[in-house]
């Protein structure tokens, strides 16, 4: 299936859309004023040690202290044998580090809500083929090159290119199957020249320092995004298609004959529909072609999804029904993880299913669904609850967290107190502040809702608590006031 890359540059953010068959797959944002992490190095400088969690929190110069954990603290053991896993795991961090100490670590996942960055000092350095350990000598095989022949082929080549001497190691990746020896050549002196400038800063600066910064999202795209079954990438920036040119020219030459530039009127992401794929996909609702539809929900604890039959029929029976109306949400389920960038632990609660065949053919349908998403993903089947559980690792924010923030008015909750809750809750405002304070009148500020619920409906209430309190009140209809917003002036 051929693919397309289709890339929006403007002076405030860079947009990427993977197009299959002309419908987006994947979307990526990076603004200017924020960029990611995932990737930097750093000079940090441990603030505070936390025995109780294992963990510490290192100043690294962002807004928040990043967070580190023993688990991901890399250290070679003492008998000397240099296998990738190789981690002080078994002492205590208080142990292993201390205040004050300066220390190198790499963000491994973006701060996402109030957590801070997340840190390890095993520090890996992507290029085009290979990903540099310099830490491990150790030489690893992307597990989507699954051919066990092919893979020690590989492994034999890149250690006879990088010699016995090589200190460090290496991870293959997966659009490395077919590189040459002198592609593979270019990639590790490469990875190799920006390990040795990280090492030259980390000894001339002070901590908290930045001593290496991932590539901008377009450089990223040309590195990592790129399969053999692209077809093109379109940029619509002639100053980013010369600078995307020339970087593809020094670090990814084979990539550079799919760079075209896009001079049409009209905007790109507009003639390929994505600016209404990007609507879409901020939504609660997803509509199926069937005519069921998806709920999705994102929480900071857990994604859930709810399948529904929605207008959906069928032509046969109920058990077909639901069955087909599943089938269509493993596919959609997806490619909405990967278009909205969903991580952590998902919830899918599809159509409850009786047929046990059904079940198995619904799971193997999404699986091969899931099997193009670059994310590290585990799906455990079904609970006995009739759930899926399943997990996509998560190193950035997603889709609706770089492009939404909590609604003011009902603070993310997804909805507001009805007009009369509020007018309840000011009659009983009213009363305390009758208890408290001997004012010579009371007046109700509220918004429209409110005011006319008090004018019409609940007009006997207000003047039986007025006749109560002895107290004349009037109402004054604030249309800037937010639903649950309302004020009592003592007059």
């Amino acid at each position: 299936m051929s693919e397309e890359i289709l890339i929006n540059f403007t002076p405030q953010e860079t947009r990427v859309a993977v197009m299959q068959q002309g419908v987006v797959q994947e979307l990526h944002i990076e603004r200017t004023a924020s960029r990611g992490l995932v990737g930097n190095v750093y000079l940090g400088r441990i603030c505070r040690i936390l025995p109780g969690m294992q963990s510490a929190f290192i100043e690294v110069g962002l807004e928040r202290t990043a967070f580190l954990h023993v688990a991901d603290i890399w250290q070679p053991r003492e008998t000397g044998n240099d296998r990738a896993n190789d981690r002080v795991t078994d002492r205590p961090i208080e142990k292993i580090l201390a205040e004050g100490q300066s220390i190198v670590v790499q963000v491994i996942k973006d701060p996402i809500g109030t957590k801070g960055a997340r840190l390890s000092t095993q520090i890996s350095i992507a290029g085009r083929m290979l990903v540099y350990l310099p830490q491990e000598k150790h030489i690893g095989i992307s597990q989507r090159i699954e051919a066990g022949a092919e893979r020690e082929i590989l492994r034999e080549r890149i250690a006879r290119l990088v010699g016995e001497d090589e200190k460090g190691g290496f991870i293959v990746r997966t659009m490395a199957e077919n590189a040459s020896d002198g592609e593979f050549a270019t990639d590790i002196a490469y990875l190799k020249k920006i390990w040795a400038d990280i090492r030259d800063k980390a000894g001339t600066v002070a901590a908290p320092s930045v001593l290496y910064q991932e590539l901008s999202l377009g450089q990223r795209v040309l590195r990592d995004f790129v399969k053999p079954d692209t077809a093109r990438i379109v940029i619509d920036s002639r100053e980013n298609f010369r600078k995307l040119g020339d970087f593809a020219a020094e670090y990814t030459p084979a990539v550079r004959p799919l760079l075209d530039h896009y001079v049409g009127q009209r905007p790109l992401f507009d003639l390929h529909g994505v600016e209404e794929e990007i609507q879409r996909a901020l939504a609660r609702r997803v509509d199926l072609k069937s005519g069921g539809y998806l709920i999705i929900d994102q929480t900071e604890a857990m994604t859930t999804i709810d399948v529904n039959t929605g207008g959906f029929v069928g032509v046969r029976n109920f058990d077909d029904t639901i069955f087909k109306t599943n089938l269509e949400a493993a596919v959609a389920i997806a490619r909405q993880l990967r278009l909205r960038n969903l991580g952590g632990i998902i919830i899918v609660d599809f159509i409850d299913m009786e047929n046990a065949e059904h079940k198995k053919a619904v799971l193997e349908e999404l699986n091969k669904a899931l099997a193009s998403d670059y994310m590290r993903l585990t799906v455990n089947g079904f609970t006995h609850l009739g759930l899926v559980e399943m997990t996509r690792k998560r190193t950035r924010e997603s889709l609706a967290h770089v492009l939404c923030e909590p609604c003011p008015t009902c603070g993310g909750r997804g909805e507001v107190k009805t007009a009369r809750t509020v007018a309840y809750e000011i009659l009983r405002e009213l009363l305390r502040e009758a208890r408290q304070f001997n004012a010579r009148e009371y007046r109700i500020l509220a918004g429209p809702a409110v005011v006319d619920l008090f004018l019409d409906e609940e007009s006997q209430s207000l003047a039986m608590l007025s006749d109560f309190i002895g107290k004349s009140v009037s109402l004054q209809s604030e249309p800037s006031y937010s639903p649950e917003q309302y004020d009592i002036v003592l007059m």
